[in-house]
């Protein structure tokens, strides 16, 4: 796992001034790669090329970045795992190609040169790449089917710049780090900034699942080459007569340890993050069957104890069933404290979540581990919110009161009327959110609404934000059925913009590589025609099978609580934040007190940006 960055400019720059703001972006990136670093300039009117290793795969330094091709024709920058590159080098040696490391950075420059851009689709992994081809003279970015590894860009006076972080971008002296109100707006309603929108005006995010060429330094649009929505389309199962049970269940377990299997591949020893859970603990069986030295990491906090929430207790037994070793990281409150400016630092867009990943690569990182498997993703695949039931039984309801007159609005002003000073502030909103699945989807995930923006960012801000936004509600339109339209928007909205983005960071700010077996383009073809017989629990029942032995019943049929913090607690304990200047102007303020803890957090994270 890596940081990559990078300069297209203009033909009037000066050489010099790009080769800094490369070397600046690099700087800022350097805990996501400190093994080695380097830059790479291509000549007059090419792209400068930057690059921070953190060693993985092919641990030699011939393996360093940026690398280019024996024949000099193509150079790359790149930042994550290819999965399967031991099996497309193999392909490649078979057409004459020849290798001078071990590693994936060189299959990938082979696989271009004999593919183009078709390649993308040959590629099991997570990342983001920058490839310059110098005769045809573009500058190529791709980034993987789920997002996983992000990758900005921004075009200025000086040409066109692209990095693994905002915040490096911004470090590079060539992007202003103007205010965005679309991703202002944006992470009020939904805790995360969504794509392609970044939290400055200038700089955006490539599209999961999406590539674009710029030439001469100018960035054509971003174009799809993976679609991840296409597996929750409305076409049937390609199988006339669905498979029963046993035999769906079978599927889970033989994609599922097929997927781990694939993300074990490094050559550096591989940990997992322990929850008490079945997401994790299904990883940690699997990986418990293909052998070698893995150790469990699991967060424990005192105020959760002998308690629901208490993760400690479900994570040892899970250690203790598959023989693992494991490892508790007790975190307390002075310690969050402590950690928040570093936490801040890292952080690279406003988000209200990744704390918890933060403390468990933390964890991982003292322990020496470079490369962590994680669970996350299972919950949107498997159905483990009771957000599904919950949106599900809305929509449906929805949809008969559609068919009276008048009772959507009475609905909704009944809401507004019971959400008072003490009530659910999401009551409040309700009546903007009937009429669809999305809108109903909306209000079970989101954190503030459209009505409280102009309280919270000033009303020229917010109008603007939301004018930007246009219709900010993702489209589930395309979904076979009311849970694969669930599972299409938990994945494209709350898995994308919030939990790979944390992921990503808190990991990165401990030089410490995430992997996530269940976010997996092949896992999740073979498993998404599927998605609506994992409901009531029966996703969750054949993950906890797929190891030998399977999960026990006991972590299978406790309560899910999440990979959780005691924020609530911990909050309190803070001063309040300032409100934004903006929003003291405006007429519709809005006060903090009685917020739930995430709206707080919002407010201190915010405050931070000084937005």
């Amino acid at each position: 796992m890596c940081g990559i960055a990078g300069v297209y400019p203009n033909e009037r720059e000066a050489p010099a001034r790009v080769r800094h703001a490369v070397e600046a972006m690099c700087t800022r990136m350097l805990a996501r790669g400190p093994d080695a670093g380097g830059t790479l300039e291509l000549g007059p009117g090419a792209p400068v090329l930057g690059h921070r290793r953190l060693s993985i795969i092919d641990l030699d330094p011939r393996s360093n970045q940026p690398m280019t091709s024996a024949d000099g024709r193509l150079s790359i920058t790149y930042n994550g795992e290819i999965y399967n590159y031991r099996e497309l080098r193999q392909r490649l040696l078979e057409l004459g190609e020849v290798f001078h490391t071990t590693g994936d950075t060189e299959v990938l420059l082979a696989a271009y040169r004999r593919h183009g851009r078709a390649m993308l689709s040959q590629l099991r992994g997570m990342f983001a790449l920058a490839i310059w081809d110098g005769p045809a003279r573009t500058l190529l970015l791709a980034r993987d089917p789920h997002g996983i590894k992000p990758i900005y860009y921004a075009t200025s006076s000086t040409g066109f710049a692209f990095a693994s972080q905002v915040k490096a971008l911004v470090a590079s002296g060539l992007v202003s780090d103007e205010p965005s109100p679309a991703g202002l707006a944006g992470f009020y309603l939904w805790g995360s900034v969504p794509e392609p929108w970044s939290i400055h005006r200038h700089i955006q995010a490539l599209p999961a699942g999406h590539w674009l060429e710029v030439r001469d330094g100018v960035a054509g649009a971003p174009r799809a080459w993976h679609d991840i929505r296409q597996h929750w389309r409305d076409a049937a199962p390609a199988r006339s007569h669905p498979p029963g049970d046993a035999e769906l269940a079978e599927l889970v377990r033989s994609a599922v340890l097929d997927s781990v299997r694939a993300h074990r591949v490094a050559d550096v020893p591989v940990s997992v993050f322990l929850s008490g859970g079945v997401d994790s603990g299904a990883i940690a069986g699997a990986l418990s069957a293909e052998g070698g030295a893995v150790e469990g990491i699991t967060i424990g906090c005192g105020e959760f104890a002998g308690r629901a929430r208490d993760e400690v207790p479900g994570a040892r037994a899970i250690a203790r069933r598959y023989g693992l070793a494991h490892r508790v990281r007790w975190v307390r409150q002075g310690e969050f404290e402590a950690d928040l400016p570093r936490i801040f630092d890292a952080m690279d867009q406003p988000s209200i979540d990744g704390i918890n990943t933060w403390f468990a690569s933390k964890a991982a990182a003292e322990r020496g581990h470079k490369v962590v498997l994680s669970g996350v993703g299972g919950d949107e695949l498997f159905q483990g919110y009771s957000s599904f039931e919950r949106v599900v039984r809305a929509t449906r309801l929805d949809r008969r009161l559609g068919w009276l007159p008048g009772s959507r609005r009475l609905l909704g002003s009944l809401g507004a009327l019971a959400s008072g000073p003490l009530g659910s502030p999401k009551l409040a909103a309700l009546g903007s959110q009937l009429g669809s699945l999305e809108g109903l989807y909306q209000l079970e995930r989101g954190l503030f609404f459209a009505a409280d923006l102009p309280g919270l960012m000033g009303e020229r801000q917010a109008r603007e934000g939301l004018e930007a936004l246009g219709d900010f509600r993702a489209s589930a339109a395309s979904a076979r059925d009311d849970w694969s339209a669930v599972a299409l928007l938990e994945s494209t909205s709350y898995l994308a913009n919030q939990l790979l983005r944390d992921s990503d960071w808190a990991s990165m700010a401990h030089s410490l590589e995430l992997r996530t077996p269940l976010v997996d383009a092949r896992l999740l073809a073979a498993l998404a025609p599927h998605v609506a017989r994992f409901r009531a629990g029966r996703g969750k029942r054949w993950l906890a099978g797929s190891p030998e032995p399977p999960l026990d019943a006991a972590i299978v049929a406790r309560e899910k609580t999440g990979f959780g913090l005691p924020m609530a607690a911990w909050l309190a304990a803070l001063a309040p934040p300032p409100p934004s200047p903006a929003a003291e102007r405006s007429s519709r303020s809005t006060s903090s007190k009685g917020d739930p803890w995430p709206r707080r957090w919002a407010r201190h994270v915010a405050a931070e940006w000084g937005l």
